[in-house]
């Protein structure tokens, strides 16, 4: 899907245009294009549809338009594009991928062709930017004056990318190319001076002298018969030029457009301080001299891209990170550092996320980082363009990922490691490869020695060459040796050798990469405390990346004490590490060992049950005194004690945490065919899912639902299918989301869950009013409410109430709204009541005040709700209320409304 100013105004789809009608919707649609992803006041609208005095009813004319365009965008599946048409208060905002509208490409493009050093790259990307105007900018618009200036700004746009590319051709000795196209534009803007005299200065350089003069002197004269004026400073400037005969072809010409922005005014900019993103210089780094030496070499000449690569366990990272270390001085302009997790069996790192972090760490501002992952790769390679970066790619996958996150400044180093050989890379990006092999015997010992200490190595010179042979020169296998010896110092290295000399063990040991590294740390689990061994079995069994104590003794059927005391003994032996307090991690390599330990066969069941009973104390805590949100299974086993939660932003902060580990539980329990836990820990997430509506949940949430479906639960299939049809809704797929909200509220009732059929139904309304169907809304929310009523849920009837009152609002019902609201408020006096609730009804009753006229009253209201919600820092009923305000507010108490609803949409922003 593209979204197009560049000539008509249109959509374009992969089946063709959208037909859009009459040029005030298109109108419409480019006057929110020019202000992607930012509230449009009806006011500004209106501007641009009507240049004289707008018809009485031109609001409704208006949402009628936007109605129909929501409506096509749907259909056209836009949602799956991360396109979206939305009401906020009085305003409207299309929210998209900024990479969809040609306008913003196009700047991109024209920003990125001025950073660029090889004129030539300059030129194509110039091309690439003008190749997306079709004709004259916003074609096809009613040519209201924002409009018209509008399209004016993006025609300059235009101009000074022309008057670039000739630049940039002149450059490169490409006279005729230049002039050509300087004189058609020339020709289509005769009194733009700029364009004459770069014309006339290029055919000077052509050699073109007598078309030059000719150029001027129809030109000068132009300039008289039009405007009365004589030639401009510039423009005379060139005929000087061209008199004196100046302008050797051979020498390089600058584009008359004007000079690139101050780097310190642009949109996103850098921070005072160098980024780096290293890890700490790896403790026990010995050897290695001549991989360090060639790893030099690669790094040298114009933006180098060194491939380290080797097997697992051979210690790739620990080399590029002592070499980064050691030439941190080259590098002035920071060092970032990312691991891929190409190799774990965690999820894949997204090189938009690691880009977000490398923008974080070069001083850009959460809020200026692009949304799209072009547009955040292009501010990048801009903060890259002249800086001395050093770029380290950790356990790459594959090359595609890796060739999204390369800076491409000439002075950047971007170091890659990985267990493939990656030829993709070598080919696409010259790559230059570092290969890493097994230690060499003076090196293992020297490894061990760093270790253990040189003097016990020394002792036993001839036992420490013997365990550097067993051990196969692997370092990981080398450190768990040593970590064991350290752990036990009345051991000697013969005993460990000896150890070692079982063929069976020794041989698992010198195979490649995961037998190898699974011998050794089975050496070391063998000579654990029976405590810290029966852990560290249980550990592989978590489907999860991380532990705390609880989970940890959830899994060994322990306590929380114990299992802390067996983690602090694992860490020592360097089995697992411990990332944050209570938090506990272990090493793919590690984590795969273990999973092959014999464990019991409920340590799954126990791990699921821990996270379900978790997830539920959550919920508790980020929402109290809404019901559970589901029974615990007939078969729970109870963990011997969970986490819990003082408040709502802990439990919120430990969802955040923990997303990623309750997905993989609920992966676990789908694909060991747990379905009554499938569904219970996707469910026990639904206040993150609220809380960040739009994060993808749709296919997390498709996997509860079958598995619900499987366990035959009808009130959890209700749950599921409310749940997922709010997400679409929110998505933008109301078409999609209907199928699943009119199925819920039936399989509520047959379930006689009365609460769940509110709910659904609350749900079910919000996406008929998304339809444009507010009267269906409100049906379905009263219905709501008196079933809540019925079920005893004052908590869902208040919902109701207030969702019924945004409906009433909506169809201009003043006076319903107005007794809905004062029918919620009676239910104000539950303890739990929230203060964000009574906000957004007391800004209700406000608005349906003033609908009916009684502005004094009503604008009491929305003050009232104004300072409360900015009291308890809800800044979504502070921007409501303020801009309810904002639009019946006049004189000196505007200004100070206004810097308030900016200040609270500002910090809305912020944390979106």
């Amino acid at each position: 899907m593209e979204f197009r100013l560049l000539g008509a105004v249109s959509v374009v789809t992969e089946v063709g245009d959208l037909p859009l009608g009459p040029a005030k919707r298109r109108s419409l649609l480019a006057a929110l294009l020019l202000r992607p992803n930012h509230p449009v006041p009806v006011e500004a609208l209106t501007d641009a549809l009507w240049d004289q005095k707008p018809p009485p009813r031109a609001r409704s004319v208006i949402q009628g338009h936007v109605s129909r365009l929501r409506s096509l965008l749907t259909e056209a599946g836009a949602g799956m594009y991360g396109v979206e048409l939305v009401t906020q208060g009085a305003a409207y905002v299309l929210r998209m991928p900024e990479s969809l509208l040609d306008a913003h490409r196009f700047e991109e493009l024209v920003a990125l062709a001025r950073g660029q050093r090889v004129v030539g790259d300059a030129v194509a990307m110039y091309q690439e930017a003008l190749a997306l105007w079709q004709g004259p900018a916003l074609t096809g618009a009613y040519r209201s004056a924002p409009l018209q200036a509008a399209a004016q700004a993006l025609e300059e746009l235009r101009l000074t990318a022309v008057e670039l590319l000739a630049g940039a051709y002149t450059q490169v000795g490409e006279y005729a190319r230049a002039a050509s196209l300087l004189r058609a534009e020339a020709a289509a803007q005769p009194l733009r001076e700029s364009l004459s005299a770069a014309l006339i200065r290029t055919l000077q350089r052509a050699g073109r002298r007598s078309e030059a003069l000719d150029w001027f002197h129809r030109t000068r004269q132009l300039l008289a018969e039009e405007l009365g004026v004589g030639p401009g400073r510039e423009l005379a400037d060139a005929y000087a030029v061209v008199l004196r005969g100046d302008g050797d072809p051979a020498a390089p010409v600058a584009a008359t457009a004007p000079a690139p922005p101050d780097p310190q005014a642009a949109p996103a900019p850098a921070h005072p301080g160098t980024a780096d993103l290293l890890p700490r210089m790896p403790r026990g780094f010995h050897g290695r001299a001549d991989e360090l030496t060639a790893l030099s070499r690669a790094a040298a000449g114009e933006a180098p891209v060194c491939l380290v690569t080797g097997p697992a366990g051979v210690g790739k990272t620990a080399l590029v990170v002592h070499w980064a270390h050691r030439n941190r001085d080259r590098f002035p302009g920071g060092l970032l550092y990312a691991d891929l997790r190409g190799f774990s069996d965690t999820r894949e790192v997204e090189p938009a996320e690691v880009m977000r972090d490398f923008l974080l760490a070069l001083g850009v501002a959460p809020r200026r980082i692009p949304e799209s992952a072009s547009g955040a790769s292009a501010l990048f390679r801009s903060l890259a363009a002249d800086r001395q970066l050093l770029v380290v790619l950790d356990n790459a996958p594959g090359s595609a990922q890796v060739q999204e996150l390369l800076p491409g400044g000439a002075r950047c180093v971007t170091v890659v490691t990985s267990r493939h050989r990656l030829p993709a890379l070598i080919a696409s990006d010259a790559a230059r490869p570092v290969p890493v092999d097994v230690l060499g015997p003076e090196d293992s010992a020297a490894l061990l020695a760093a270790v253990l200490g040189e003097e016990r190595v020394r002792a036993e010179a001839g036992a420490a060459r013997r365990l550097a042979e067993l051990c196969g020169g692997l370092p990981l296998a080398l450190r768990v040796a040593a970590a064991r010896l350290t752990d036990q110092p009345e051991w000697s290295l013969s005993t460990l050798s000896g150890e070692l000399s079982d063929e069976s063990r020794r041989l698992a040991l010198l195979d490649v990469e995961d037998t190898g590294v699974r011998a050794a740390l089975r050496l070391t689990v063998r000579r654990l405390p029976a405590d810290a061994a029966h852990h560290f079995a249980h550990l592989g069994r978590h489907p999860g990346t991380h532990v705390d104590r609880y989970a940890a003794a959830a899994l060994a059927a322990t306590d929380p004490a114990t299992a802390e005391a067996a983690l602090d003994r694992l860490a020592a032996a360097h089995l697992v590490t411990r990332t944050a307090p209570d938090r506990w991690t272990l090493h793919d390599l590690v984590r795969l060992y273990a999973r092959g330990l014999d464990a019991d066969p409920d340590t799954l069941p126990r791990a699921l049950d821990h996270a379900v009973a978790t997830a539920l104390a959550a919920a508790d805590a980020a929402e109290p005194g809404d019901e559970s949100c589901f029974p615990l299974p007939a078969d729970f086993r109870a963990p011997p004690e969970i986490r819990r939660f003082a408040a709502r932003d802990e439990a919120m902060a430990w969802y955040e945490a923990e997303r990623d580990g309750l997905t993989l539980a609920a992966a676990a329990a789908d694909a060991a065919g747990l379905h009554s836990r499938t569904w219970r820990l996707v469910l026990g997430l639904w206040p993150q899912i609220v809380w960040r509506v739009r994060d993808g949940w749709t296919p997390l949430l498709g996997t509860a639902l079958e598995a619900a479906r499987a366990d035959g639960d009808l009130r959890a299939q209700s749950r599921i299918l409310a749940l997922l049809g709010w997400v679409l809704t929110e998505e933008g797929r109301v078409p999609e989301a209907l199928a699943h909200l009119e199925a819920a509220p039936v399989l509520a009732a047959r379930a006689g869950d009365r609460s769940a059929q509110a709910t659904a139904l609350i749900n079910l309304s919000l996406a008929q009013a998304a339809l444009g169907s507010p009267q269906e809304a409100v049906e379905e929310c009263a219905d709501a409410a008196l079933l809540a009523h019925d079920a005893g849920d004052p908590y869902t009837e208040r919902l109701a109430l207030y969702h019924l009152t945004c409906h009433q609002l909506a169809c201009g019902a003043w006076e319903s709204a107005l007794e809905t609201v004062a029918a919620a408020q009676a239910l104000d006096d539950l303890a739990d009541a929230s203060a964000a609730g009574r906000v957004l009804l007391v800004a209700a009753a406000g608005e349906a005040l003033l609908g009916m006229g009684d502005e004094a009253a009503g604008t009491a209201r929305l003050r009232e709700a104004a300072g409360a919600a900015e009291a308890c820092g809800f800044d979504d009923g502070a921007v409501r209320a303020l801009g309810a305000l904002l639009r019946v507010t006049t004189g000196a108490e505007l200004a100070t409304l206004q810097t308030r609803h900016d200040k609270a949409l500002a910090r809305l922003q912020l944390r979106s």
